[in-house]
């Protein structure tokens, strides 16, 4: 008699069914794919969707755009990457723990950043002047994965990365996508403040004693705190929620960090560089669309759209490296 069980795909959904919290997103009853597919013989429709992910290659270049500090030297700073598994981390505690779908809560995490321009937030900034209203990660992120890099993904999937962002309205469709927002919100606070300690801006002494309070000193057990609060707050709410005084303080350190470290002169500063980098190398391509990669032509997209696309896409070493070849002749100082 074999130690394993085979568990099919059919185990997988009822399970789900049988288990799952009353508002959990079930695979068996997603609105689907563009495209139509067999359903797969172990895999559910949204662990299909987290392995594609995990394969892409706009999930792998996440590794060379960095999320606070531009180009940091050092090996335990912040980027997208890790960032990303941060936030996946966080969202699949708080989706078991609610009986959510972790799988699909995964899916979203593990996507939601794959559109972000090099140079973090002041990528959306830089390019926010050749589109319509505000360029925004997530819904590059869904162009992405549904058009640059098409994995045929489910509905909810998209849905969710699409509304990760708390600036965008409507919000996710379902709970999952709700997790991430708050998944993504834990990770940057805790950990850019981390990498703010580490690279000297802050000093433990300058974290408000309020947030000490309430977090304890700065550690991991902040986002324990966090996750905790989120749990609790939505088996009382009856929805997806935090605590109101973990809410209230967490904004105010959010406050704390936009003025003390996202917003401090040097950081300005710094911004001010990547936005005339960025702007110079669509504004290049712009003029030179022939220079373009064949892989970022497609003829229903405009040639502006390429070149957004393309520049997008850049890691921030290969944004620099760029540059400095169009810009900076060899031999020049």
């Amino acid at each position: 008699m074999s130690e394993f069980r085979y568990r099919t795909r059919e185990d997988r959904e009822q399970f789900e069914r049988d288990h799952l919290a009353p508002c959990a997103t079930r695979a068996a009853d997603s609105r689907g794919r563009r495209l139509g597919e067999e359903g797969d013989p172990v895999r559910t429709a949204f662990e299909r969707d987290r392995d594609r992910i995990y394969h892409s290659k706009a999930f792998r270049r996440l590794k060379h755009k960095t999320q606070v500090f531009l180009n940091p030297e050092g090996d335990h700073f912040v980027t997208r990457l890790t960032h990303t598994l941060q936030v996946t981390q966080i969202g699949r505690s708080l989706a078991v723990a609610l009986g959510l779908n972790e799988p699909l809560t995964e899916a979203i995490c593990l996507g939601h950043e794959v559109g972000h321009p090099p140079f973090g937030h002041t990528g959306e900034v830089a390019l926010s002047p050749y589109v319509e209203g505000e360029w925004l990660h997530s819904e590059q992120s869904v162009r992405v994965l549904d058009v640059l890099e098409p994995l045929n993904l489910s509905w909810e999937v998209l849905d969710g990365i699409r509304a990760h962002t708390w600036k965008v309205d409507p919000g996710p469709a379902t709970p999952e996508g709700g997790i991430c927002r708050f998944a993504d919100r834990i990770a940057y606070l805790v950990h850019d403040m981390f990498d703010a300690l580490r690279a000297g801006i802050l000093e433990p002494s300058d974290i408000p004693q309020a947030a000490i309070a309430m977090f304890g000193e700065p550690s991991g057990a902040w986002v324990s705190r966090m996750v905790r609060a989120v749990i609790e707050g939505s088996l009382a709410a009856g929805e997806l929620a935090m605590e109101p005084g973990v809410l209230d303080q967490m904004h105010q350190f959010r406050a704390f960090m936009f003025e003390r470290v996202y917003l401090r002169p040097e950081s300005e500063q710094q911004a001010q560089k990547a936005v005339k980098l960025i702007r110079d190398l669509v504004d290049h391509f712009l003029e030179h669309p022939e220079e373009l990669p064949a892989s970022y032509r497609h003829r229903e997209s405009s040639e502006r759209l390429q070149v957004i696309d393309f520049v997008a896409g850049m890691s921030d070493r290969y944004a620099l490296r760029v540059h400095d070849e169009l810009f900076r002749p060899s031999g020049q100082v």
